[in-house]
């Protein structure tokens, strides 16, 4: 799928998320932040991501105008921010990367987010997005309305919370596989 060099040009190719989240109108601002404001880590959740010692390079396809990001993309940050040395996430606008943003089409679509998961030498680990199973269900519930979310509409609270938790099983899911993995393991002694 990617080589570790294409993907380690991304991911120095993309920006912090101050910076991206920024690169949006006054309006779209506003709503990333709103959405990072209310979303919180438990402190056992905290506690999981600050446990986590091998590096994760993650490079996350989004756009600034899209609700399902603006759903969702305040939640992967603060997972970073529970564990930024251990956890190197760079922001991408997928029509301004349309090359990655092809090669990670999820049911024929340009889908958003997706986040790719690496390694610290940039070898893939995984591919995750475009709505965890938590937002699917929800959507699924409300059948109403567009398919894509309004940016600024309100999110309910137990689902901001489902999907962060989906979020963050992903990110342990890959430490795990790093954490597991022989090459690494035997690159590191443990």
């Amino acid at each position: 799928m990617f080589d570790a060099a294409y993907l380690k040009a991304k991911h120095e190719a993309g920006l912090a998320y101050d910076a991206y989240v920024r690169s949006g109108t006054p309006v779209q601002h506003d709503n990333w932040l709103r959405v990072y404001e209310k979303a919180t880590l438990t402190e056992p959740q905290t506690k999981l991501v600050r446990s986590f010692t091998r590096r994760i390079n993650v490079i996350v396809l989004s756009g600034i105008w899209c609700g399902d990001c603006v759903q969702q993309c305040p939640l992967i940050q603060r997972i970073v921010d529970a564990n930024p040395t251990a956890i190197a996430l760079r922001w991408l606008d997928r029509d301004v990367h349309a090359d990655l943003q092809k090669q990670v089409r999820i049911n024929a679509g340009d889908r958003v987010p997706v986040a790719i998961f690496a390694a610290e030498d940039f070898e893939l680990v995984g591919v995750f997005g475009d709505r965890t199973l938590s937002r699917y269900r929800a959507i699924g519930q409300r059948m109403l309305g567009p398919s894509c979310p309004v940016p600024g509409a309100p999110v309910d609270a137990d689902e901001l919370a489902a999907t962060l938790q989906d979020w963050l099983d992903e990110f342990e899911r890959v430490h795990l596989l790093l954490r597991l993995s022989a090459r690494l393991r035997q690159k590191h002694g443990d």
